[in-house]
């Protein structure tokens, strides 16, 4: 193999790869239709140019054929007129014109053939352009869905969506996180201030005893709602056990 063939091959392919890599469907597919409707025109003017030319074939052989005919009547005239000579004359006429027709009919039925076999070439042409244009559009929206496609899987493909997930997992579990803490510090908080009404219900009862105490010893009276019921006489030994025992209360109370 040559060098010049080596050469000739590899730029044919590398411009047929070019021309491949070029190619746009949507708009191979407009040309195309143009192409074929331009072969449409040509077709049809091609068609009706032989139409014409069969015509005109068709008008010369009638006419052959009308003057042989009328040759043929001149020269039985003449015959029975008794001019022989005139007859032979119009004999020959005849004979050139019925050799005319004959060659304009074999030359109409060559034409007729001809005709007939571009009207189904234009039959046909017309059919395939009309298959065409319903087909354009529909491969034209499935070009453009499997660009669409493409373009979808390409953007899908470089995105990093294993990390992108991590990254999502990360954040749910630190929200998961954040609403533990803020549900936990409510809770204290609802528990701190139980605690502080406990303890004020507390304060508030010994504060009713310790009124009463008093009021016992001060020889006074206490609701009878607030102390239990009981004897209210006090004699010496009693007033200092209740001292005793308040002095324990106020101990008790301080370590509160």
């Amino acid at each position: 193999m040559g060098l010049f063939d080596r050469v000739s091959r590899v730029v044919r392919s590398n411009l047929n790869a070019a021309v491949s890599a070029a190619e746009d469907p949507e708009k191979i597919l407009d040309q195309a239709i143009v192409d074929m409707t331009e072969d449409l025109v040509q077709m049809r003017q091609a068609v009706a140019t032989a139409i014409a030319s069969q015509k005109r074939v068709e008008q010369q052989y009638t006419k052959a054929s009308n003057e042989a005919n009328t040759w043929q009547q001149r020269a039985q005239l003449a015959l029975q007129k008794g001019d022989e000579e005139l007859a032979r004359q119009a004999l020959l006429r005849k004979k050139t014109q019925a050799e005319t027709a004959m060659a304009l009919k074999a030359q109409l039925d060559t034409q007729s053939a001809t005709v007939d076999q571009l009207k189904r070439n234009l039959i046909g042409l017309e059919s395939k352009l009309a298959e065409a244009k319903t087909k354009k559009d529909m491969l034209k929206a499935r070009a453009s869905a499997a660009k669409a496609t493409e373009q979808l899987q390409s953007t899908t493909s470089s995105l990093n969506t294993s990390s992108a997930m991590a990254a999502f997992e990360r954040m749910e579990e630190k929200v998961l996180q954040m609403e533990a803490k803020s549900q936990a510090v409510a809770e204290l908080a609802g528990a701190d201030l139980e605690s502080q009404f406990m303890s004020l219900e507390a304060g508030g009862d010994v504060d009713l005893e310790l009124a009463a105490m008093k009021a016992q010893l001060s020889g006074g009276t206490v609701d009878q709602g607030q102390l239990p019921a009981g004897n209210t006489t006090t004699t010496p030994q009693d007033t200092a056990v209740v001292d005793a025992e308040l002095e324990e209360l106020r101990a008790q109370i301080d370590n509160i």
